[in-house]
């Protein structure tokens, strides 16, 4: 994987069509600012219950957004990242609706989890108290068979998402079915959705148990054999998280969005300086992402502390729903279909207050931090909360998965905060120093990120206090110095 800026989109929702638009766009207007894109969920349904992550068909490409083939040419231009749904299938699937008409007859039988696959007396109330689960309530759903038999599934997040026993031979082979087809059609990174729930066992959380990181490795290895790399994606407390990254080959920094929002909103750097001295180096960083901003990486643990404490988790919160006028309030938690725990759904623009110079600073210390940085399309464009969306779907993240166009895209590039992003894209690709030493000093309001390589520094600085922040970049022949007021207010 490249050491440079990344683009995280839809295919459809970006351009309004589907990948050879994707292509198009990437090669003219965003020529030279990602060295890679992670094409959200492009299998068939792209539009089911969530947003492609509920695959009826895994292996097969939705045929409004092209082929196989599409996606090749496009691999050829730049490093796909693609999401290999690890934890589920669609109700709706072939391999479930088998399921449903022949019952244990079927060959997909062993493929989904089941309740009595892991406590095969039932689940007692003790055991059920025990497990980890995003979204309150069960974690189980009863379907009924063609006999009429109901039988109780494992639906880690909706019940049109039927998780799958990854330990079986059919799981595997499904899995394995894809990992396939994504190697041989250009696929270079893959993202392990919601890896952590793989593993159930009883009397655990069933979460990130024993046996879900040794699975996680496994995977990874059969990955690397086929020439991919993987990154985990797993939302959980961030020494979980240090953990995590020594035994894969990436992981998100899930912890970054929330910590850069409190330091902006009390200038005061001190947990962000605490986390970026023991963060993973091998990660991917994001600020905001299809699945709102995660709060949990940051919070405390029952007794654990956090990076923040409970108090600074509500403040940023509730700081989060005032910049955006409550709109955000209206897509998080109950207020809207997905009741996701660890998330709040809003833009990032929105959640600094549709701030310019706040929100410069927000991706500077993104670029700056360890890891490879990856931009939502909508961050990218700085765009505001789609309460047209999210009033037509009552889906909370669809607040922040606008459906635009090639006119719309080109219109938005004109902005002079989404100019200057661009130019900080471009100086974070330039500069070999991302790949040396990195050293944070900071205190206070006071912040500091120094990268090192050889004659080449990359050294960003912050006076949050005083809203000043500037670049330094050095190389053999020169020294450039960038004023990130200046840049966001390119006319």
């Amino acid at each position: 994987m490249k050491n440079q800026v990344q683009l995280i989109t839809y295919a459809d929702r970006l351009t309004g069509g589907g990948l050879e638009s994707l292509n198009r766009l990437l090669d003219e207007p965003l020529s030279g600012l990602f060295s890679g894109v992670h094409i959200l969920p492009f299998f068939y349904p792209i539009d089911g219950s969530d947003a492609g992550f509920d695959p009826i068909d895994h292996a097969h490409i939705d045929p409004r957004l092209g082929t196989w083939d599409n996606l090749k040419s496009l691999s050829e231009q730049t490093e796909i990242m693609a999401d290999l749904i690890v934890n589920h299938a669609s109700a709706q699937s072939p391999e479930f609706m088998d399921v449903l008409s022949k019952g244990p007859d079927s060959e997909f039988w062993s493929m989904f989890l089941k309740e009595n696959d892991v406590f095969p007396g039932g689940i007692t109330e003790e055991q059920a108290g025990k497990i980890y689960r995003p979204r309150p309530g069960s974690c189980f759903s009863s379907k009924m068979l063609k006999s009429g038999e109901k039988v109780n599934f494992w639906t880690t997040f909706t019940d049109n998402q039927i998780d799958i026993n990854v330990e079986s031979p059919a799981g595997q082979a499904y899995l394995q079915k894809v990992l396939k087809l994504f190697s041989e059609n250009g696929v270079k990174i893959i993202r392990l959705d919601a890896a952590g729930y793989a593993i159930k066992r009883a009397g655990t959380s069933c979460f990130m148990t024993d046996e879900a990181f040794a699975f996680i490795d496994q995977l990874s290895k059969q990955a690397n054999v086929l020439g991919m790399e993987t990154v985990a994606e797993i939302h959980s407390y961030y020494k979980t998280q240090v953990e995590v990254a020594k035994k894969v080959n990436r992981v998100y920094d899930f912890a970054l969005p929330p910590l850069i929002l409190h330091s902006l909103f009390k200038q005061n750097v001190d947990a962000l300086v605490s986390w970026l001295q023991i963060s993973p180096r091998n990660c991917l960083t994001v600020l905001d992402t299809h699945d709102g901003i995660g709060i949990i990486d940051a919070g405390p643990q029952g007794d654990k502390p956090g990076l923040l404490s409970a108090d600074e988790i509500d403040h940023l919160v509730e700081s989060i729903h005032a910049n955006s006028n409550g709109e955000s309030r209206k897509a998080t938690g109950a207020a809207a279909s997905n009741v996701d725990l660890y998330q709040v759904n809003c833009t990032y623009y929105d959640a600094l207050g549709r701030d310019d110079l706040l929100y410069m600073f927000a991706r500077a210390i993104q670029f700056f931090s360890p890891g490879v940085p990856q931009v939502y399309y909508g961050g990218l464009l700085a765009m505001q909360n789609d309460m047209d969306l999210l009033e037509k779907t009552n889906v909370g993240r669809d607040i922040n998965r606008p459906y635009l166009t090639e006119m719309l895209v080109e219109s938005r590039l004109k902005a002079p905060v989404v100019k200057g992003l661009c130019q900080l894209i471009k100086l974070r690709n330039g500069s070999s120093a991302f790949d040396g030493e990195f050293v944070v000093k900071g205190f206070g309001s006071q912040l500091a990120l120094y990268w090192e390589k050889g004659t080449e520094e990359a050294i960003l600085r912050l006076d949050l206090a005083k809203l000043q922040g500037t670049i330094t970049l050095k190389t053999d022949d020169d020294v450039f110095h960038y004023d990130l007021a200046e840049m966001c207010t390119f006319s």
